[in-house]
């Protein structure tokens, strides 16, 4: 299956992204070798999931397939 670059590159990127902030959860949840203080884990769990959300999107696209909350008129 041949991908368009620029689709392969974000793809890449957000997969990369996803997975460090994804090591830094398992950091404070599995391994315990980070305490948070404060916001701090809120901080961590939102930054973790937005970037999910990012490689999701990413994903999506690499296959062709439009997003959910993509309009299919494009605008």
């Amino acid at each position: 299956m041949k991908v368009d670059e620029a689709r392969r590159q974000a793809y890449l990127a957000a997969y990369e992204a996803w997975q460090k902030q994804l090591r830094a959860l398992h950091e404070v949840l599995i391994e315990g070798t980070r305490t948070p203080v404060g916001d701090q884990f809120k901080g961590l769990l939102n930054r973790e999931a937005r970037a999910k959300e990012r490689y999701d999107k990413a994903r999506l696209e690499l296959l062709g397939i439009p997003a959910a909350d993509a309009s299919p008129f494009g605008d």
